[in-house]
């Protein structure tokens, strides 16, 4: 799963683009905390209920799919406020590990 962390109005979101997860926080840790606390609920709630795999990989919006797109070819400028972007396994959820690979 991918993630992207950027500041906007003054305001940190982070991104889990997969799942279209956002979360927002005054600090950039702050939200990618928040992302994680979220993402590790959401896979925990479909390994319960059995969910179907296609709910753990949806459609990415097309505006953040851009910017992780421009932050990988290191298109991004420094106005837009990019803190960290990244990947992470499924099964660092699982297991309840959160690091960023």
């Amino acid at each position: 799963m991918r993630y992207i962390v950027f500041e906007e109005d003054s305001v940190w979101y982070a991104v889990g683009l997969e799942f279209n997860i956002v979360e927002s926080g005054s600090t950039p840790q702050e939200a990618l905390l928040l992302l994680f606390e979220a993402l590790a609920g959401y896979v925990e709630s479909a390994k319960k209920t059995k969910a179907r795999p296609s709910i753990l990989n949806q459609k990415t919006d097309a505006e953040y799919e851009k910017m992780w797109c421009d932050r990988q070819e290191q298109k991004i400028s420094q106005t837009q406020n990019v803190f960290s972007s990244g990947e992470l396994s499924i099964s660092q959820f699982l297991r309840g590990s959160f690091v960023p690979a």
